[in-house]
């Protein structure tokens, strides 16, 4: 079982962008000035500087640049799009409505070229997520 500490460190970008978001909604509606540049700097600095430093592997995709090498790139890659899509599924990362919608647009594809644009759209669809 997990303590406190180590379920803040695993939870730690969730927790930052919470308390990001918190203050400067406080300073907005205490109607402080520096409401907007707080806002801009947390979530352009805090938060990813958060995800490098505390994230795992996918707090770091998200937030950084797509090149980062990491050995999950390594295994998605070779993966088939409909596997990565089950897999994502079989975690718990996409609800019922999610799967079905993304495998339904996968299975329309007809060329590879389709397929690989589908696979970057649905990555930067995840990360929206």
């Amino acid at each position: 079982m997990s303590g406190p500490i180590e379920r803040a460190r695993e939870n730690a970008v969730g927790l930052v962008s919470t308390l990001v978001t918190g203050i400067w909604l406080a300073a907005l509606f205490l109607g402080q000035d520096w409401w907007l540049a707080f806002m801009l700097f947390g979530y352009i600095v805090i938060v990813p500087v958060t995800a490098f430093l505390f994230g795992d592997e996918e707090d770091i995709e998200e937030w950084w640049d797509d090149d980062v090498d990491t050995a999950t790139d390594e295994s998605t890659d070779s993966e088939d799009p409909v596997e990565t899509l089950r897999r994502r599924y079989a975690e718990g990362e996409l609800t019922d409505e999610q799967f079905e919608r993304k495998l339904e647009r996968l299975l329309e594809v007809e060329t590879l070229e389709d397929v690989e644009d589908e696979k970057r759209r649905a990555e930067r669809e995840y990360a929206r997520e």
